[in-house]
């Protein structure tokens, strides 16, 4: 089901030269259309009220899938969007106009077992039934971790399963193991079901998972709207680094999500809130995405130069 929240428009604009500027605002009180998903490490949208210009209308657009957060960036149903640095990377990759401008969020994943049994390497993992979602970020990661080990996807059984319904399949019996999105894995781990086996960030693309993006056509003829949003997910990002309390409180509000699993999840420090998109991140999406390209998940690497767009963090963080 598609969740929408609106800011009121304000009494008025501010003048031409700043970020609320006219130029910058939908026409008519339009609203910005933000896409995120029901994820734990997808919040800070929810808090853009606090820091979007005077003025300016949000509207926040849920969605289950990241592929499905990803077209809705293409097909301009968003202006902006939020999902896995691989749905971006396949759309790119097949010549769509998706370009990320920032990031949101690391970290976020999770390799969980069955509570009590011998799986506590992804080694454990072989001859077991595991939970994947395929096109996800987890699914490059948990590939990789694999070959890492000397292991492929077929020394396991993958069965394709939505992010929500892990825990309850492994509760269940349906699987041995999955990789899943917070907060699954928290959910799991307080509710005695599941048990950690890894985080699963010692590959070279690190925590990198959630990134920022819009349109090509929008990044080109509305740059001071890329910019001003940008900006306002750079402060939402920095004021839940620094208010956990907060952002426990809005993920239990707005995704229902089990209080005890979202504590658990930013307790570990296994959700990262961010917004630059500098050279180290950038640096890990093109390692991503050579990795989908050896994986055979894409056929060709995305035109980086104009699919990674440093311009508006670049000139956020000079600032």
């Amino acid at each position: 089901m598609i969740q929408r929240r609106r800011l009121m428009l304000g009494a008025g604009l501010a003048a031409a030269g700043t970020l609320a500027a006219p130029s910058i605002l939908r026409a008519q009180g339009k609203p910005v259309k933000m896409g995120c998903l029901r994820l734990v490490h997808s919040m800070p949208p929810f808090f853009y009220e606090k820091f979007a210009p005077e003025g300016t209308k949000i509207e926040i657009v849920m969605f289950d899938s990241p592929t499905d957060g990803k077209n809705a960036v293409v097909t301009k149903s968003v202006d902006f969007g939020t999902f896995g640095i691989a749905a971006a990377i396949l759309g790119a990759a097949v010549g769509e106009p998706v370009v990320v401008v920032g990031a949101m969020s690391n970290k976020g994943m999770g390799v969980i077992a069955k509570a009590g049994t011998d799986m506590k390497t992804i080694k454990d993992l072989k001859g077991k039934k595991v939970g994947i979602w395929p096109g996800s970020t987890q699914e490059v990661f948990i590939l990789e971790r694999l070959k890492m080990e000397g292991m492929t996807v077929k020394d396991i059984t993958s069965v394709r399963v939505p992010f929500g319904e892990m825990p309850a399949m492994l509760a269940r019996g349906d699987l041995d193991a999955y990789v899943g999105a917070e907060p699954g894995p928290a959910l799991s781990i307080t509710s005695g079901v599941g048990q950690l086996v890894e985080y699963p960030y010692g590959t070279a693309m690190g925590g990198l998972n959630m990134i920022f993006a819009t349109h090509e056509e929008t990044a080109a003829k509305n740059p001071d709207l890329v910019k001003a949003m940008l900006k306002t997910q750079r402060q939402a990002a920095e004021f839940m680094s620094a208010n956990t309390p907060a952002v426990v409180d809005m993920t239990v509000q707005k995704l229902g999500a089990n209080k005890a699993a979202v504590e658990q999840a930013l307790g570990a420090k296994n959700v990262e809130y961010v917004w630059k998109l500098d050279d180290k991140v950038q640096g890990q999406a093109k390692t991503y995405a050579q990795h989908m390209l050896d994986l055979k998940q894409i056929r060709a690497l995305p035109k980086f130069e104009t699919f990674l767009n440093p311009k508006f963090s670049n000139e956020l963080a000079a600032s």
